[in-house]
């Protein structure tokens, strides 16, 4: 079985890049230098410490335009406060347009980074619902509140189930 480890982003600018996954989405800076000798510079970024890089950075894109070769990288956080502490950060950058969107089994924030590549932060529920599927949430709501709205919403679907009986059925058939 497959487990994910890292992407690496061609980027056109550096600095602003590494500012905003490190102050805004809490990335550290974990090594740096040339692919070699005479060549770009590559950046490692990392919040797991038990992970090198999740993310790193090579400043060689010429395009100027949004990337289009990857929809978005999603990331997930382990509370709903911390989605919501970063919607507060996000909503503080007038360039960043986020849109809230809840699939049933996530409450998620989609937005762009300074280059316009595509991110997800999701704070994963406790249902399965099946996909695809998406609903505007309201990210202001508290998590008792957040959790009524998801059972109202999606809480008729036949898929609609305890994410944990959802997981224990895919582990029992092996898929």
């Amino acid at each position: 079985m497959l487990s994910w480890s890292h992407a690496v982003l061609y980027v056109q600018t550096l600095q602003p890049m590494l500012a905003f996954y490190c102050e805004v989405l809490g990335f550290l800076i974990t090594d740096r230098g040339p692919l070699a000798e005479g060549a770009p510079e590559i950046v490692f970024l990392s919040q797991d410490p038990e992970a090198h890089h999740q993310l790193a950075m090579v400043a060689t894109r010429r395009d100027t335009k949004p990337s289009n070769s990857v929809n978005h990288f999603a990331f997930r956080v382990a509370e709903f406060n911390a989605l919501q502490g970063f919607h507060e950060k996000l909503k503080a950058i007038s360039a960043i347009t986020i849109n809230p969107l809840s699939h049933g089994n996530t409450l998620s924030l989609y937005f762009n980074d300074p280059e316009g590549n595509g991110i997800e932060l999701f704070w994963e529920t406790p249902w399965h619902v099946a996909q695809p599927q998406g609903k505007p949430w309201d990210p202001s709501l508290t998590e008792a509140d957040a959790l009524a709205w998801l059972q109202e919403t999606f809480g008729n679907e036949p898929s609609f189930e305890p994410l944990a009986d959802y997981q224990a059925r895919r582990r029992a058939t092996g898929q």
